[in-house]
């Protein structure tokens, strides 16, 4: 299975998905409707909405919560999010530049 990656840092090492207040969550699915790529799942025995699938979520994206009329959920802070992809892809830059200084 290929691995997912956001502007090839791998998916799996960027902390963004959305995190539910099930204290909040009604369960209506309204989430579910307007994310495409499955993060949602209703939980059936606790009627309520549940993150199945966080690496799915796209990175940055938090549309959903725009139509949460409970306010059940949140996300990571944007501005530390973009700073990690940043020094990632800057890491990855002087690697790649050393590298080839190397040859």
């Amino acid at each position: 299975m290929k691995q997912r990656a956001y502007m090839g840092i791998p998916r799996e090492e960027i902390a963004w998905n959305p995190t539910i207040d099930e204290e909040k969550c009604v369960g209506c699915g309204q989430c579910m409707e307007v994310c495409p790529n499955g993060v949602f799942e209703m939980d059936e025995a606790a009627g309520k909405m549940k993150v199945v699938s966080p690496t799915n979520c796209v990175v940055l994206c938090d549309k959903c919560m725009a139509f949460c009329d409970q306010d059940a959920l949140s996300f990571p802070d944007k501005e530390a999010t973009k700073r990690f992809v940043a020094e990632r892809l800057r890491a990855a830059a002087q690697q790649a530049k050393a590298s080839d200084g190397k040859r």
